[in-house]
């Protein structure tokens, strides 16, 4: 589906000429000007055809649902000024169509979708902010979980060996993360010991091939159901990225200790998401890891707690569903 052949003949000076004033970079930067503005057309339009229609849009769908079977719908708040007169009603009920899908490919809960639909009507920056993540490294956004693998043969080309000699410990010598991953973990554990707590690093990249062992392990060790629930099969593990840390020590305890209660506060502000959080195991596919912390840079660390509640799955689900259906 191309949505923005379906929004050329659209208004886009009329529809757009607040967003030129609020933020800057789109006097400067064409190709930036230029891809906000049909995603920003794309969404007054939604938003104005979307809230305007409580009756019909409130409807169905409870918070925290699994994504195989959350239905999604939009609480109603008041409309936005309606779009252009000359919009093509047509053309209006497809774009409404399209958030819809999004939302529901998504499987995002009614209270995220709502404050996420509130966010793109009351804050001009929404879109911009999405488009600067998607320009991100691919690794920091992309999905990878029980229905999303990557290739096999997938490796990060920028792998870096870690070492004890920085602000961080580790408890092995042949740990790796992504140089810019590696980067931002000195960065976090220095700030991170001056405030009194140590993070000690205990597994960080793994291939395809080690995943494979490990899995086979976790089944004949607790049987199929349990490593389920607490390993990922081989093309399916985050660790492949390079870009997640399990921090020591890899167990229910960590949850307690200062290093948890410290990444849970901190993490965040320099790139750090906790993946598998607590109480999330129906959308996540994986039991609570307290240790497991994948990098995937400020912006989509900061875009995650603004607008999805800080949990990562849903803000990835979300960015997976608009890449494929926005192009």
């Amino acid at each position: 589906m191309d949505i923005y052949n379906d929004l050329a003949d659209l208004n886009l000076p009329f529809l757009l000429s607040p967003f030129y004033d609020t933020i800057p970079i789109m006097k400067t930067v064409p190709a930036v000007k230029i891809a906000a503005a049909v995603s920003a057309a794309l969404l007054i339009v939604f938003l104005a055809v979307f809230f305007s229609n409580p009756g019909k849009n409130a409807s169905g769908g409870a918070s925290g649902e699994s994504p195989a079977t959350a239905q999604t719908s939009v609480p109603s708040i008041t409309a936005p000024r309606a779009a252009p007169q000359s919009a093509d009603p047509d053309r209006e009920a497809f774009v409404e169509d399209f958030w819809r899908w999004i939302f529901s490919e998504a499987a995002i809960p009614d209270r995220i979708a709502g404050t996420v639909a509130a966010s793109m009507l009351e804050n001009p920056s929404f879109m911009m902010e999405l488009l600067f993540v998607l320009q991100s490294g691919y690794y920091t956004h992309v999905l990878v979980d029980k229905q999303h693998a990557l290739p096999l043969d997938y490796s990060p080309d920028d792998l870096v060996s870690l070492t004890a000699a920085g602000s961080f410990r580790i408890t092995r010598n042949d740990l790796q993360l992504r140089a810019s991953a590696a980067s931002a973990l000195e960065e976090m554990a220095a700030v991170a010991a001056a405030d009194g707590v140590i993070l000690t690093a205990a597994s960080a990249y793994r291939s395809a091939a080690r995943q494979t062992e490990i899995f086979a392990w976790q089944v004949q060790t607790f049987g199929r159901e349990a490593a389920e629930r607490q390993s990922a099969r081989p093309g399916h593990s985050q660790h492949q990225l390079g870009t997640v840390v399990d921090f020591y020590p890899i167990e229910d305890s960590f949850a307690e200790t200062p290093q948890s209660r410290w990444l849970v506060r901190n993490a965040s502000r320099f790139g750090w998401s906790l993946s598998f959080p607590d109480g999330y195991e129906h959308i996540t596919g994986y039991r609570f890891e307290p240790w497991h912390y994948r990098y995937i840079g400020r912006d989509l660390a900061a875009f995650i707690d603004t607008y999805f509640e800080g949990i990562q799955q849903f803000a990835l689900q979300f960015i997976q569903a608009w890449q494929e259906h926005s192009s």
